[in-house]
């Protein structure tokens, strides 16, 4: 799933603001921090955790 500040997640966030801004849900400042929140509060868009495979083939030592 996109992370904060990865192109995917700023793709979607755009996505997201310009449908509340059309459905006319939020004013154009509004907008920005709701399409913030949704992303965060969806489970999908949540980074994935940390596996062992994160430490590299060094990372046993």
């Amino acid at each position: 799933m996109p992370r904060p500040g990865s192109h995917k997640y700023d793709i979607e966030r755009a996505r997201t603001r310009k449908r509340l801004e059309n459905e006319g849900v939020a004013t154009d400042r509004e907008a920005g921090r709701l399409a913030n929140e949704q992303l965060e509060q969806d489970e999908h868009n949540r980074p994935r955790k940390v596996g062992e495979r994160a430490d590299g083939p060094k990372g046993e030592r």
